[in-house]
């Protein structure tokens, strides 16, 4: 991170002194063992040790900090939960982390509005709770809830398993308050649901990973709660056939599909059969497993989906399914596709793709990345579990571990992606990772803009340096 001119140690030393005086000793970690702690996230990418942790507790305090980092030339990394699977939250050699962990808690909830005001680093789960003690719900849900921040989702325009239903989260995020690097903060926390008046400028800090600014405050959207929903789990001959059950399934029930999840035979037979990591709820072997949940608009809605069977069952294209009936059936069967989070020590040495395209053509997709990676020796394994209404497969490829298998696995199913007009990432964010890969899905005349932007919002490309673009560290 030399490219602009780094200042050296004794000018860091003087840097950190500055932002200690405005922090306060809650507000800072130089200790190496506290520092450490916060130099990677989840991705498995490892980080630098930060030069500090700087963690403030408002606005006025982010503001005053990223001056004077602006002044030093320091890059900052954001910092939410540290649940990113893509290194977005890694640090870079010779930078400082600005940790949102303090700046934590609802400010509001307006019922009438439908709104709720967090801080950014409120956990997702805490947004959740309290949306729901207000006979509420904020609808982003991913399995990391209970650690992943308000900032950090906004921040990767985080996904999960409700998209179908409510959206990424773009679309629930009505308001927002940020930082830019030079210290500046744009605030525009209003509720109001219909404006046209200009730019809608909170867009550009949504999915842009810490690279335009620094989120402090959000204004969510929120949605009525409805607390049940049925469930079920079909096998099927194909993929095919799950694109006949959602066709079939919005046409019986419209926007209250909840969740429309995909498991491939490789992953069922991997976390029902081969590890103890789930139980198969149905018996024998079959070629695509489905998860549908149905919000229940009525105390009929289980008989509903027992006709959704029955009709799908007189047209041949389910071969078994069933039906959960408790609480504890449903969780069940969640427990299979969820087992996904948990696969890693007994899948070993493997790269997580989190790919996009077509809901249409995720099939074929697969089936074609299957053709690829049988050609590739150090390909050992392969997993693919997903969203099948929006498109997004998780597609886990097992290796021996090293550098070279990973680069030739990686330009194999990029370059295949690229062919097939995908996305290198549908909700985990590009990050440290994949920034190598942005091209294979953005024209050049994309990525420039892009890069138009970042200079133009951070002109010494302080903020989460090598994010997104590699050629940007300072």
């Amino acid at each position: 991170m030399d490219r602009t001119g780094i200042q050296p140690d004794s000018a860091l030393a003087g840097a950190v002194t500055e932002l200690a005086e405005v922090l306060g000793p809650k507000g800072i970690f130089t200790q190496a063992g506290d520092r450490a702690r916060y130099a990677s996230d989840q991705s498995g990418l490892v980080g630098d040790t930060p030069v500090a942790v700087l963690r403030p507790a408002s606005t006025e305090e982010v503001s005053r900090v990223l001056a004077i980092c602006s002044r030093h030339r320091i890059g900052v990394v954001p910092q939410g939960g540290r649940t990113g699977l893509s290194g977005g939250a890694c640090s870079p050699q010779d930078a400082v982390v600005l940790s949102t962990e303090r700046m934590s808690g609802v400010v509001e909830v307006d019922r009438e509005a439908m709104t709720l005001t967090a801080w950014a680093g409120t956990p997702l789960e805490a947004v959740q709770e309290a949306a729901r003690a207000a006979d509420l719900d904020y609808p982003v849900d991913i399995g990391a809830r209970g650690t992943a921040t308000i900032g950090g989702t906004i921040a990767t325009n985080a996904g999960g398993i409700r998209v179908l239903q409510h959206g990424m989260t773009r679309p629930n995020v009505l308001g927002l308050e940020a930082v830019l690097a030079d210290g500046s903060v744009v605030s525009r926390l209003g509720k109001t649901v219909k404006d046209n008046s200009g730019f809608d400028l909170k867009q550009l800090f949504i999915g842009s990973e810490g690279t335009l600014g620094v989120v402090t405050k959000a204004v969510l959207q929120l949605r009525r709660h409805v607390p049940q929903s049925a469930l079920a789990l079909f096998a099927l001959p194909d993929h095919a056939s799950a694109l006949v059950c959602l066709t079939a399934a919005r046409q019986r029930f419209g926007s209250r599909i909840r969740a429309f999840e995909g498991m491939w035979p490789d992953y069922w037979n991997f976390v029902c059969h081969q590890t103890a990591l789930a139980t198969a709820p149905l018996a024998g072997q079959h070629g695509f497993y489905l998860l549908v949940e149905i919000e229940a608009a009525s105390t009929q809605t289980e008989e509903e989906l027992e006709a959704f069977f029955a009709d799908l069952f007189e047209r041949g294209v389910f071969e078994d399914g069933v039906l959960a009936k408790s609480l504890a059936e449903m969780r069940a069967l969640w427990s299979v596709r969820e087992a996904v989070g948990e696969v890693d020590d007994d899948f070993g040495h493997h790269i997580n793709f989190d790919i996009g395209v077509s809901p249409s053509a995720l099939g074929n997709f697969c089936d074609a990345a299957d053709s690829v990676l049988a050609e590739l020796p150090e390909a050992v394994g392969v997993l693919k579990v997903g969203h099948v209404g929006d498109g997004n497969v998780h597609l886990l490829v097992a290796h021996d571990g090293s550098a070279a298998a990973e680069e030739r696995i990686e330009a194999a199913i990029y370059g295949l992606l690229r062919d097939w007009q995908g996305a290198v990432t549908a909700e985990h964010g590009v990050g440290r990772i994949k920034a190598r890969w942005l091209g294979h899905c953005r024209t050049p005349e994309e990525l420039a803009l892009m890069r138009g932007l970042k200079t133009q919002m951070d002109p010494l490309g302080i903020l989460n340096p090598s994010v997104l673009f590699r050629d940007t560290e300072i």
